[in-house]
């Protein structure tokens, strides 16, 4: 009777150091995914507000003719690499190199929109609104055909809005109206790092093998 129940205490013991290992190596890996997405997630946001930083130290500069001005339009268009670059790992290198020229024309008709802003040149002014307007819905369509959780019109609105608020900082800046630029700012930061996010979780869905632990 006792070799019996020593054998089922044994038995037991057994089931249980199964069962707690199983557990432990299911939360690692889910702990890996998560660590895995969240890299992602501050990853991303972390370039996305490079790029509406570094827009904005540009608009500062050139508006009011720094001698960085140079300097700071060299870090934005650099960023556009860095976003390239950071969407390769999914999409490969040819859609990385076109998704970074995209932003590189959208960084280069910005600074078309501030020259004409500062010059007071209205049609000029219009004509490259036009062309960045249409520069952020080919961003848009190229991104929705790369990931199916990344609807076009969606992005087109985001971007467009992005496009907006950038304008407003230009605008309160020539205006010499400060409450409007800086809100203008802060309104466009939270829509950038919604527009991240919107990124990482149309990744995440797309590729959750990568995401797995």
């Amino acid at each position: 009777m006792k070799k019996l129940i020593l054998c089922l205490a044994v038995g037991l013991s057994v089931i249980v150091i199964g069962n707690t290992a199983l557990t432990g190596a299911a939360l690692s890996a889910e702990t890996a995914a998560t660590n895995a997405a969240a890299d992602l997630r501050s990853g991303m946001r972390k370039l996305w507000e490079d790029h509406i930083t570094y827009t904005r130290n540009y608009i500062i500069s050139a508006l009011a003719g720094l001698p960085d001005t140079d300097s700071v339009a060299k870090r934005l268009l650099a960023n556009q690499d860095d976003i390239g670059n950071a969407v390769k790992p999914y999409y490969g290198d040819e859609a990385g190199q076109k998704l970074a020229a995209l932003l590189k024309d959208h960084i280069l008709i910005a600074t078309e929109v501030v020259k004409a802003a500062k010059a007071g040149k209205k049609n000029e002014l219009d004509a490259a609104q036009k062309k960045w307007s249409a520069n952020g819905d080919d961003i848009a369509v190229f991104l929705a055909k790369a990931n199916p959780n990344w609807p076009e019109q969606t992005l087109k609105d985001m971007l467009q809005k992005h496009l907006q608020l950038t304008t407003g900082e230009v605008v309160g800046r020539l205006k010499k109206d400060w409450a409007s630029d800086i809100k203008s700012y802060d309104d466009g930061h939270v829509h950038m790092l919604m527009f991240a996010d919107t990124l990482t979780d149309g990744i995440v869905k797309q590729f959750p093998d990568k995401f797995k632990g």
